[in-house]
């Protein structure tokens, strides 16, 4: 393993040529006209696997975007690895906010600014490089496969399902991860727990028609005005979640469980100052850390209706809409919950409106147990390339897919995730530092070395 970081050193310039070419496909999993991007990018993914050293790597169909699978059997006695990672991004808008082209990656104060810098091609991007580096430096102990995905920021609809077909040629030990944070540049911190998620459209219809706000505004309903009122009652005075039921099956957190996550390191004031806020808010008798990692959420993520051009027109709007979403802990299932809100949202609607609820996607939460030794592995890998424990925490995001790998494949996932809170995901100027790029690299190479000598 002495090799590891000279053979990374000296192929630095070319590893990040190579996840340029990969960030420059604008593959937008959300917008149609984006699909023929999806095929390219998968082909280029195709094609690293193969390049870096697999014995076959294929594109394969699903039931939506295709899905990337290749592998490196060394021996089928030896214990297997199964990387999973997505190709697609989150949309741009708003494009005019963005200081470079979204999709022309560009290095600026040591990070690469680009719509998937970080989430998740630069991350899932390290994992193919770590695997050359073994193959290439004679050091691979294990066998390893990819699973890469084209559908992860729209709640990956088609993977389960492709997943249960092709059970048998994914066997592993382990699924292995890079799509998380760290809690800070200097601290290491495996991803041990992922709040679920449910996430609808909602449509609220007034008059059959756009009326003149002067001759009708205040006779009839206004459907953005009902909208927001509808809104704004789903959070009480403690910002605690007003929909019946919706906490009956939340597993609370132990005291001890809440003072050990409280011990991670946290500055608020920094908190406060990177986001540019004068004071936090969240549910009443929780901690910032705590309402992200252990609580549920309830966000309008978008609302628009009515003119929204340039200068004044006054119109009485037919139609509102908003986009919701409600981030889910372990024990509350994400089908439940998306019927107990379409229920409670339709139920307080007056009469003066009607009201639609579709339902677009969800999943569930996700633990990791500690003791695993694929986790111990981990840490070993953190330990050897940052000279320090790394810190176990709990994310406030989602990836549905991994509850539904175990519920599939019966397989743990460890988050070894590279990412920091700055690096602006899913928002304009996404970045990624290109320290952690390589650092990331690197302790993914240790991984599988340590991994493979638990078994």
């Amino acid at each position: 393993m002495d090799n590891i970081k000279s053979y990374i050193e000296a192929n630095k310039d070319r590893f990040l040529d190579e996840l340029f070419g990969l960030i420059r496909i604008p593959s937008i999993s959300s917008q149609s006209d984006h699909k023929p991007d999806m095929i390219r990018a998968a082909e280029y993914w195709r094609d690293s696997i193969l390049k870096a050293g697999a014995d076959k790597a294929e594109v394969m169909p699903s039931d939506g975007n295709p899905v990337v699978y290749g592998e490196k059997i060394i021996d089928p006695a030896l214990p297997t690895v199964l990387v999973y990672g997505h190709y697609d991004v989150m949309p741009v808008d708003p494009i005019e906010l963005w200081k470079s082209p979204p999709f022309e990656p560009e290095i600026r104060d040591g990070k690469i600014y680009a719509r998937g810098a970080d989430d998740d091609k630069g991350q899932a991007f390290m994992h193919a490089k770590a695997f050359e580096t073994m193959v290439a430096t004679g050091n691979l102990p294990c066998n390893v496969k990819f699973m890469i995905e084209g559908e992860e920021e729209i709640g990956s609809p088609n993977l389960g399902k492709w997943c249960t077909e092709h059970k048998e040629m994914l066997k592993a030990d382990i699924i292995l991860v890079s799509d998380t944070s760290m809690i800070g540049p200097d601290i290491p911190s495996i991803t041990t727990g992922l709040r679920g998620l449910s996430y609808w459209q909602v449509e609220v219809t007034g008059p059959n028609r756009d009326l003149h706000s002067g001759l009708f505004g205040g006779a009839v309903a206004n459907p953005i005005n009902t909208l927001a009122e509808m809104i704004a009652s789903m959070l009480d005075k403690d910002n605690r979640i007003t929909i019946p039921g919706f906490y009956d099956d939340v597993l609370e957190a132990t005291a001890e469980e809440r003072e050990l996550l409280n011990k991670a390191p946290f500055s608020l004031e920094a908190y406060k100052n990177a986001l540019d806020l004068e004071e936090v808010r969240g549910e009443t008798g929780y901690t910032t850390i705590e309402r992200v990692g252990i609580r549920p959420t309830f966000d309008v993520c978008g609302i628009w209706g009515g003119y929204t051009g340039e200068g004044a027109k006054t119109v009485l709007p037919s139609k509102a809409y908003a986009k919701i979403s409600c981030r889910l802990v372990p024990n509350q299932h994400h089908e439940k919950i998306g019927k107990l809100f379409a229920d409670y949202f339709t139920s307080i609607a007056p009469a003066s409106v009607k009201v639609k609820v579709e339902y677009l996607h969800g999943g569930q939460a996700y633990v990791c147990p500690i003791d695993l030794p694929a986790y111990k592995a981990a840490e070993k890998a953190y330990m050897q390339t940052y000279g320090k424990q790394p810190v176990p925490m709990r994310s406030g995001g989602s990836i549905p897919i991994i509850s539904t790998f175990e519920q599939i494949l019966g397989l743990k996932t460890i988050l070894m995730g590279f990412g920091l809170e700055s690096d602006a995901i899913h928002s304009p100027n996404e970045n990624y530092p290109l320290a952690n790029f390589y650092k990331g690299i690197e302790t993914i190479a240790w991984f599988y070395h340590h991994f493979a000598g638990q078994k």
